[in-house]
């Protein structure tokens, strides 16, 4: 089969690889219908993560079951399934507790093995191979209409994760919201904010592409400097006053004290954005202004049940967020394109 395979950064290639096959009877493999390059995908691509030995990339996919273990009994073959972005076995305390990516059995689709020590290949390709399938696939009602297949793969990690990041920071009716970061995260925090009734979004942004999806998605005002201009421009929106709630969307320190920064006392952030160098928090900040920070990484497996009705009835369109769609043999221009910001988010197809 082929697959995405990153070798060093922006060395992406498609080559052919072995296609994956069941070892443990809780197993099964998925023929991918469509997959995507993640923001935090980039990370190795631009070498701000080291890449040890080449090896296949990408964890969020959706597609069609192709063989299931002996002991996955309510997935068959042809069910189209959601693939949230980690494994998990469904029976340990995390999962008990809707923690599913802090699961004990937690495994991220292109890493270099699973939690059992089995191969686990990547999401850019042609199959995947899933542990503990009856426990981390969500199974689609069919007949799946072509159209919905990219909303359908924006549960798999970026939409669940956008709404990770309002359900951390406490969004809901009447509340004040800005988004930090205008990436497929941030926009789909938008949306979760908006989903979850929200009053006033703000989202920070500097390209009129995004901005205009942004607004599309329920922001109600567009704030493009950051700092304390940034800080400045969110106080004249909301009368003198900070935000209730914060959405970081990037992983950065820079990011994250912006976050901080646009909430007022005793508000929430919630922080969705894979850290890159470690941004420290400022506790003596956090202690004096009583700011809750909560978050991380996105437990989507424990959302994407709640989520796919509104995906299903065409109640929200988080698949706007791909702006490009490209065969799989072209991956090298999707991570090209977004690291160039060419495109806001790319989807694959086999």
């Amino acid at each position: 089969m082929r697959a995405t395979v990153i070798h060093a950064p922006r060395d992406i290639r498609v080559e052919e690889r072995d296609t994956p096959v069941l070892i443990e009877p809780t197993d099964a493999v998925v023929k991918v219908t469509a997959s995507c390059v993640c923001g935090s995908d980039l990370w190795p691509y631009r070498g701000v993560r080291g890449t040890e030995q080449a090896h296949t990339i990408g964890h969020e996919f959706v597609g069609v079951v192709e063989s299931v273990g002996a002991e996955v009994t309510d997935l068959a073959a042809g069910d189209f399934v959601i693939a949230p972005f980690t494994t998990n076995d469904g029976t340990c305390q995390a999962c008990a507790h809707g923690m599913t990516s802090g699961c004990e059995h937690s495994s991220i689709f292109g890493g270099t093995t699973d939690a059992y020590g089995h191969p686990i290949g990547g999401a850019q390709s042609e199959y995947v191979r899933v542990p503990d399938a009856a426990a981390t696939l969500v199974k689609v009602p069919g007949p799946v209409d072509d159209d919905l297949v990219p909303s359908l793969l924006t549960l798999s990690d970026v939409f669940s994760t956008g709404h990770h990041a309002a359900v951390s920071a406490e969004v809901g009716p009447g509340k004040t919201v800005v988004v930090v970061g205008d990436g497929a995260v941030g926009l789909s925090a938008v949306l979760a904010a908006s989903r979850l009734g929200a009053e006033r979004i703000i989202a920070m942004s500097r390209h009129a592409d995004r901005q205009a999806l942004a607004r599309e998605f329920g922001a109600t005002d567009i704030v493009e400097t950051r700092g304390d201009e940034g800080i400045a421009a969110v106080r004249e929106l909301l009368g003198g006053e900070l935000a209730d709630c914060a959405l970081e969307a990037v992983g950065t320190a820079e990011s994250m004290d912006q976050a901080l920064r646009v909430v007022r006392p005793g508000g929430n952030v919630g922080y969705v954005g894979v850290p890159a160098g470690d941004p420290e928090l400022p506790m003596p900040f956090l202690f004096a202004k009583n700011i809750t920070v909560g978050g991380g990484m996105a437990p989507a497996r424990a959302y994407i049940e709640e989520l796919l009705p509104d995906v299903l009835s065409r109640t929200i369109e988080p698949g706007r967020v791909f702006d490009l769609e490209l065969p799989l043999d072209q991956a090298a221009e999707a991570y090209a394109a977004m690291d160039e910001r060419r495109a806001i988010k790319v989807l694959l197809r086999p």
